[in-house]
């Protein structure tokens, strides 16, 4: 790939019909749901594979990364965010007690994908089952929490935090760099290549040269990752960035 001398932050120009950056939530009620929707999607999966009588080991892996890496991320941003609305200190200290209980709940599922003596199949579908109902009941109670009056409380994007819904655009084979814009955008396809698993590999696709994040996952980690230009120039670039296996 070409070095150049452009913001490794900067933002590609889509290409011309290329799909478009899927909108921010614009409320704590939109985000809310659309992390509940994503969990329970991903638990159903788990529970049908219980239900007829398999170890769930790709489900619980999925369920419990989206956990760690949306979940968790927005128990942080929401601590932030009642600080912020000045809520003080009972709020706050109930809401922390809240998140202790959810990340209890998150351990445990973690522990069983670590080691499968941990759990059996049946317990594992009833922590899914037990943790979806707290999430709900937890995200409906920190609704009521930050509600004024007929004032939508603002997601936690409007003070920084990433967008969930690029989580989909990030965690698949491929990746539009085009719909993941700015410095934000960047970051978030650089956790995702740091995430890669060894011999794991994702494709990159972008209108420009892709060069300033494969210098940037070069200079974290030397050595440990390949790459592969399948397509480059005119506008059409696609990478292929696999992560080379331990020495």
């Amino acid at each position: 790939m070409a070095h150049d001398d452009h913001d490794p932050r900067a933002s590609s120009r889509p290409e011309a019909g290329a799909p478009a950056t899927p909108a921010a939530a614009s409320t704590l009620s939109e985000e809310h749901s659309l992390l509940l929707r994503e969990v329970t999607t991903r638990a159903e999966t788990l529970l049908r594979e219980t239900d007829e009588g398999r170890w769930p080991d790709q489900q619980l892996t999925a369920l419990v990364d989206y956990l760690h890496l949306e979940v968790l991320q927005q128990v942080v941003d929401e601590e932030r965010l009642v600080f912020l609305s000045h809520r003080g200190a009972e709020g706050l200290a109930g809401l922390r007690l809240a998140h202790r209980e959810l990340r209890a709940a998150i351990d445990v599922l973690a522990q069983a994908l670590a080691s499968t003596d941990t759990l059996t199949r049946e317990q594992v579908g009833d922590c899914t089952r037990n943790l979806i109902t707290q999430l709900a009941d937890h995200l409906t109670a920190e609704e009521q929490v930050l509600a004024t009056g007929d004032f939508q409380t603002p997601p936690t994007t409007t003070f920084g935090a990433r967008p969930h819904e690029w989580y989909a655009l990030t965690a698949g084979p491929v990746i539009d760099l085009d719909r993941l814009p700015g410095e934000a955008g960047f970051e978030a396809v650089l956790d995702r290549m740091l995430r890669l698993t060894p011999e794991e590999q994702v494709e990159l696709r972008s209108g420009s040269d892709p060069d300033p994040i494969w210098q940037r996952i070069s200079a974290a980690d030397p050595g440990g990752y390949g790459c592969e230009i399948l397509q480059q120039g005119e506008g059409h670039w696609r990478v292929q960035i696999s992560r080379r296996p331990a020495p």
